[in-house]
């Protein structure tokens, strides 16, 4: 059985998907870039500042299924620059405990939509 998770807390889809999909106890979610939901704007002032919104982004969905980003298992992170990586990594980890930071895989693509420079989507788990 599977629920669809929705919140307006984080941008709608710009296709044919869900924001995230709960089967189970297992959360999986929609990647997500950085639009702000309010303004429906892409957040795009420097790679933290763009790396915050998507983690904003996550956190609303999550949320929305009432979980946290300690109940995330498996992160998937996509960068169009593998020169970013530092300044990415930094502020993704801010939003985990070390000790029980999740599983994850960074890998640099050649395209993002809308031309952004970080997409990232998450597994979790209640």
């Amino acid at each position: 059985m599977k629920k669809i998770i929705t919140t307006t807390d984080a941008p709608a889809p710009i296709g044919p998907y869900n924001q995230a999909v709960l089967s189970g106890n297992t959360l999986y979610t929609s990647g997500q870039i950085a639009f702000n939901p309010e303004t429906g704007a892409l957040v795009l002032d420097d790679i933290e500042t763009e790396t915050k919104q998507v983690m904003e982004n996550m956190k609303a969905v999550l949320k929305a299924a009432d979980m946290t980003f300690d109940n995330v298992i498996k992160s998937s992170i996509f960068i169009s620059d593998m020169d970013n990586f530092g300044q990415i990594n930094a502020v993704y980890g801010s939003y985990f405990n070390d000790a029980s930071a999740p599983a994850r895989e960074t890998v640099e693509v050649a395209r993002l939509p809308k031309d952004v420079n970080v997409e990232i989507s998450m597994i979790a788990v209640k």
